[in-house]
């Protein structure tokens, strides 16, 4: 398992590219609300990114499990939608949903990519306290992430925590190195397995990892719609995704994604 150490000169660009996913993040986490289609989201991304002269990375992406492209810039995933919501002009968003938005760009030949989960006007408690847990999980990494330090031992602790909560990990899908491609070397799950013990990554100063827990409400299991893309929980109950940029440093992390 080759992982590439980022010189700084390459950690800026990512920084500059982490700048711009915060911005777009930011933008429509204020937009959306009750009546907006998750088309429009997708337009106001399009439009940000064409301002600073990025590329989205996830328009046009291709995937076994479908016959099409990917085709926003955007992932919108509403309620039991995991990950990988298209955006619609047919899906307006409702009051009390929970839409997890999912972006990433190039800009300069290097990628950031981030997650978010927000609530639609009012939302139960059940949900908030799902989407408190684990924007938590994910705050946790960040504060344990530091050179020497096993991935495994901060995945534990992410695991733990979301069953503690009733909650469960999704274990389909995982955080991942990033760099010049959105998808490198590592995988980086948010709980422990067998596979990870054996073949655990060590932290270390200048690696880049997009970590994102992904949480049930309910159990772990997921399933993909027949449009080849939209993973939802296959018990319907809902599910929240979170998801920053960090690059380790000499004594922690820096989070590249973050609003500034």
């Amino acid at each position: 398992m080759a992982i590439t150490l980022r010189s700084q000169r390459e950690i800026e660009l990512m920084r500059r590219a982490g700048a711009v996913v915060a911005d777009v993040l930011s933008k429509l986490k204020e937009v959306a609300e009750p009546a907006v289609t998750t088309a429009q989201l997708d337009s106001i991304a399009l439009e940000m990114v064409a301002n600073v002269g990025a590329e989205p990375l996830f328009k046009g992406v291709r995937s076994p499990q479908s016959r099409i492209p990917f085709p926003g810039a955007i992932c919108t995933s509403i309620n039991e939608q995991v990950v990988h919501g298209i955006p619609s002009e047919d899906t307006k968003l409702r009051d009390g949903d929970i839409l997890s938005i999912d972006f990433g760009v190039r800009l300069d030949g290097y990628c950031g990519d981030s997650a978010i989960t927000i609530g639609i006007g009012r939302i139960a408690e059940d949900k908030r306290r799902l989407m408190e847990i684990t924007e938590h999980i994910l705050q946790m990494a960040v504060a344990e992430a530091r050179p020497a330090v096993k991935w495994s031992q901060i995945a534990g602790q992410m695991q733990r925590h979301a069953e503690s909560a009733g909650f469960s990990v999704v274990r389909d899908f995982v955080g991942h190195g990033i760099g010049r491609e959105m998808h490198e070397e590592p995988k980086v799950p948010n709980f422990v397995s067998d596979e990870l013990l054996v073949n655990d990554i060590v932290l270390t100063e200048g690696m880049v990892l997009a970590v994102e827990p992904m949480i049930n409400a309910g159990n772990n299991a997921v399933r993909t719609l027949k449009n080849g893309w939209t993973v939802i929980t296959k018990d319907r109950r809902c599910s929240a995704h979170f998801e920053h940029t960090i690059v380790i440093v000499r004594n922690g992390c820096e989070v590249l994604t973050a609003k500034k």
